[in-house]
Formats: C-alpha cells, sequence, structure tokens
C-alpha cells in the first residue's frame, strides 16, 4: 500500500493471489482509460483464468474491467479485449509482447506490475520476453514480484527491474506443510506402478479427487491409456499438447468432481488453486526437490487435510534423497499391497542402455601409386610449353601476338 516495491518469497498454497489482489483493489480509481492501470504476468494460461475469476470475485461490487489474454487462442478476440479498455490486464508473455508489438496494447499507463511464479516463468524461457516487457513499461511504477524460489536468476532480475524492494518471506524454503501427510512405495517399474495406484484406487474410499504427476507428456498419456480401460469416464489429463479448450475442459471437470483423477505433468504444479485435492500422487519422483514441495502443495490447503504418495523406483532413490534433505524429514515407507503384480515388462526409458566401447582406428600413410593404371586423361607429363603446343594443334598454326608497329 505505500507504493514501495515487494519481492515475496512464498510457497505454492501460502495464499499470494489474495497478498497482491487485495492491496491493489484498494488502490484502484474509477477511469475510462484504455491503457490497463494493473498489469499481472503469470506463466500458463490456466494461471490466468485464475486470476481473471478471483479478481472478479473480490471486485463484484465494484466498477473494475479485467481481461485476460494468452496464447494458444485467437489473437482477434483478445485484442478486441483490450482495445475496449481495462484497468487490470492479466497475461501470460508470449501474448502479451504479441499484443504490444501489433500496436493493439499500449503499456504507458502501468502503475502496478505483478510477476507471479517469477522463477518458473524464467524456467520455461521467458527471459527474453520479460526484459522486454519491462523496457516498454514506463520507469515509474511499482513492482511486485512473487517466486517461491530465490535462484541467481531471480536475483539478478529483482537487482536489474526493482528499486530498493522490500523482501518479505511467507515460508521457509523447502518446508512442507504440516495438513499433509506423506508417504511411498518402493516399486520396481512403470507397470508395476500402475498396478499399484489401481489398488489404492480400489481399496481406499477416501481417494475422491486425486492429482497423479508423471515426468513427461508422453508417460502421461501412457497411463491414461492404461488407467482408463479400468476407470472410464473418471479420468482427466492435462499438459501442453493437449489443446486449450481441452485443458480448461479437464480442469473444471476435476474440479467440480466430475473427474476422480487428473493425470498431469508439472504444468499445473504451480499455482492453479485446485480445492479439495484429497490426494497426490508422485507417478514419478522429480529430479528437482522444490518441485515435489509444489507438487504437494496441491493438496492441504485452506486449512484442510491432505496426503501424498509417492512411488520410488531404484533409479529415483538418489532424488528422493534430496528431497527429503531439502525438508529435514524422511517419507514414512509404506509395504506394498499384498498380491500386486510385479509386471516383468520395462518401457524404453527402463531400459539399460548399452554403451559400445569407443573404437579407434590408426590411419597409415600410404606409400607409393595407386593401383590401377590412370587414363589417359589424368595423366599429368611435362612436356614443356604445353599451352603453344595446344594452341597450335587447335588452331593448326602458332598463336602470334600480330606484327609490331
Amino acid at each position: 500500500m505505500s507504493g514501495k516495491d515487494v519481492v515475496g518469497l512464498a510457497q505454492t498454497g501460502t495464499g499470494k493471489t489474495l497478498a497482491y489482489l487485495l492491496p491493489l483493489l484498494r488502490l484502484m480509481k474509477f477511469s475510462k482509460a484504455i491503457p490497463p492501470k494493473i498489469l499481472i504476468v503469470v506463466p500458463t494460461r490456466e494461471l490466468v483464468m485464475q486470476v481473471v475469476e478471483e479478481v472478479e470475485k473480490l471486485a463484484s461490487y465494484m466498477t473494475v474491467r479485467v481481461g485476460g489474454v494468452y496464447g494458444g487462442t485467437n489473437m482477434n478476440t483478445q485484442k478486441n479485449i483490450v482495445l475496449n479498455g481495462l484497468d487490470i490486464l492479466v497475461a501470460t508473455p508470449g501474448r502479451l509482447m504479441d499484443l504490444a508489438l501489433n500496436g493493439y496494447l499500449q503499456l504507458k499507463e502501468v502503475k502496478h506490475l505483478v510477476i507471479d511464479e517469477i522463477d518458473e516463468m524464467l524456467n520455461l524461457g521467458f527471459r527474453t520476453q520479460l526484459h522486454n516487457i519491462l523496457d516498454l513499461l514506463p520507469p515509474k511504477r511499482q513492482n511486485l514480484l512473487f517466486s517461491a524460489t530465490m535462484t541467481e536468476e531471480v536475483e539478478e532480475l529483482i537487482e536489474e527491474f526493482t528499486n530498493g524492494p522490500q523482501k518479505i518471506e511467507a515460508a521457509a524454503l523447502g518446508t512442507p506443510l504440516e495438513k499433509i501427510i506423506q508417504s511411498g512405495y518402493k516399486v520396481p517399474n512403470f507397470y508395476t506402478k500402475v498396478n499399484v495406484l489401481s489398488r489404492l484406487l480400489d481399496d481406499d474410499a477416501t481417494m475422491s479427487k486425486v492429482l497423479v504427476f508423471v515426468a513427461t507428456k508422453k508417460l502421461s498419456d501412457l497411463v491414461y491409456e492404461k488407467l482408463d480401460e479400468l476407470y472410464p469416464d473418471q479420468l482427466g489429463i492435462i499438459h501442453s499438447n493437449k489443446s486449450q479448450n481441452f485443458r480448461f475442459n479437464s480442469l473444471i471437470n476435476f474440479q467440480n468432481g466430475i473427474f476422480r483423477v487428473l493425470i498431469a505433468t508439472d504444468l499445473v504444479a504451480r499455482g492453479l488453486d485446485l480445492t479439495d485435492v484429497t490426494h497426490v500422487v508422485n507417478f514419478d519422483i522429480p529430479d528437482d526437490p522444490l518441485l515435489y514441495i509444489h507438487r504437494i502443495g496441491r493438496t492441504g490447503r485452506a486449512d484442510k487435510d491432505g496426503a501424498a504418495i509417492s512411488f520410488i523406483a531404484p533409479y529415483e532413490e538418489d532424488f528422493l534423497a534430496e528431497i527429503e534433505k531439502l525438508m529435514k524429514m524422511q517419507l514414512e515407507i509404506s509395504p506394498t499391497p499384498e498380491n500386486i503384480e510385479i509386471s516383468s515388462i520395462l518401457i524404453d526409458e527402463e531400459k539399460p542402455v548399452i554403451k559400445m566401447p569407443e573404437q579407434t582406428f590408426k590411419i597409415t600413410k600410404s606409400v607409393g601409386g595407386a593401383f590401377h593404371e590412370k587414363s589417359d586423361l589424368t595423366k599429368k607429363v611435362n612436356l614443356g610449353g604445353s599451352y603453344r603446343r595446344m594452341i597450335k594443334l587447335k588452331y593448326k598454326k602458332p598463336k602470334t601476338r600480330g606484327q609490331k608497329k
């Protein structure tokens, strides 16, 4: 409220969105101007929609114009939203730059800039777009930057574009939320993980809203394919290869309880407020310990209890050790459920890589001529005065330079 620049360090689920929206809405003044006064930049399309929805809820009795723009959809529709005039614009970096560079969006009136999940934005490769956006903004403005981690890149950006910011840390880095019960199962491979997950879903009635995190888009599709046979019409899936409408529909159906299980990549590990998630399942252990904290933060929100279950393959035990070191606690390893089929089939990512020994070849210098006779055309025989001889043969007379004058 004082107008100072702020750097907020807070884990997911600690209420960052309300922390910056409430003061900004109190500072709002009625305006009919077209350019936005408040710019909120977030990393994903889903987060744009969530922030817009929160603004609309909080400002339901205020005259506030809010709009969201993001990639993957028709720019003409979003162009009209911007040209009609906004007080608060929520945007992803790429689409924001598209609108600004095409002359549809003016950023000269921005008084407050919010960059949420700035560390994730840099991880996704938005560094150049962020620099370009900051260059387009007026120098006299308030900067509110929020991050879950303080990396070297984040520190550089803060130092370059803020003016003596006040730093506020809401929760110590790596501190797990106390409301979340964490446990794990030692599982040898992918298909056995599928078997354990299906058994847990069958046996545990409390697993009514389950978010399953899988390492890659390819593996997400494979998990979905295997579980969909067992639980038809109960599963959703979301990752960056899915269309925008498909992603929104998956989230809405999961949020409304139509889908019991949502299979996802780390696209939804950050920022999104999915209410009443009973269980988070780490189908794969992330190689970044902080990603684990973000993932399990999808449950146990708003003072409710939650559970996080992790499947640990032998090749993931080092990742788990790093997570436990960060949290300063160990996961409780539960015994594998009885009569689980231990699969012997390995997916490509689990098959051992056979390294061929490097072979070195000694190149010896060839001595002597070629093993075949050269043709007359390629023979080089120095007969002397070759140019004059060729001219004489061609024109049947020696070449002369003409008579001297």
